[in-house]
């Protein structure tokens, strides 16, 4: 490894930084975004047999909304559970941006390492280039400046596409999985509101 970061040059430490940030990140939203954390099972149906059974009070809203992000959003519609439906719904909403912001967290930066990767090998390509170029003189090429040239952009053009596609599955995949929980979210929270009007809830 040692051997491989000495022929790359001093612009493969830039992509060893940016892939110890990716993998961190990935795993960071790997063990973050998890249905079970984010939309537990049973979770509405139990909120709505409290609503019917007239059980739920300022601390049981709590804790459902501590326990999850659905149950921030479950909460912010219980909380207005006597106002009309459309406030209830603002109110749901203007929570489900917040959750939808915690969510996305780390994934902008995540789509940025995708983008930054490649171009930071091509920096590493164009330095080996460089390297290349400044192995002519009139006596000829020196072979071993020029073997350290052509490592360092093979090294760092590979390294930058090693740390690229990794960055960009995860970002699609994350992406992808958080609009499922947004969408999900949604409708669950939409449920919750035809629950509330529907019983006892007054117009």
């Amino acid at each position: 490894m040692f051997s491989i970061i000495s022929a790359a040059g001093w612009p493969i430490w830039f992509l060893i930084l940016a892939s110890i940030i990716t993998v961190a990140l990935i795993i960071e939203r790997s063990i973050t975004l998890q249905r079970r954390k984010i939309l537990p099972p049973g979770m509405l149906e139990e909120v709505v047999t409290l609503h019917r059974n007239r059980q739920l009070n300022a601390e049981m809203v709590g804790r459902v909304e501590r326990s999850s992000p659905l149950g921030r959003v479950l909460a912010a519609g219980l909380r207005h559970e006597f106002e009309s439906r459309e406030m209830i719904k603002d109110a749901m909403e203007e929570s489900g941006r917040a959750v939808a912001h915690d969510l996305e967290r780390f994934l902008p930066t995540l789509g940025t390492l995708a983008t930054v990767a490649p171009l930071l090998g091509l920096f590493g390509t164009v330095i080996g280039m460089i390297e290349i170029f400044g192995s002519q003189n009139a006596a000829g090429n020196d072979p071993t400046q020029l073997a350290h040239g052509i490592s360092i952009a093979l090294y760092n053009t590979a390294f930058g596409i090693g740390v690229a596609i990794p960055a960009l599955v995860a970002y699609r995949g994350f992406r992808s999985r958080v609009d499922d929980f947004l969408m999900e979210m949604e409708q669950q929270s939409l449920r919750l509101v035809d629950v509330i009007k529907g019983i006892g809830g007054r117009h």
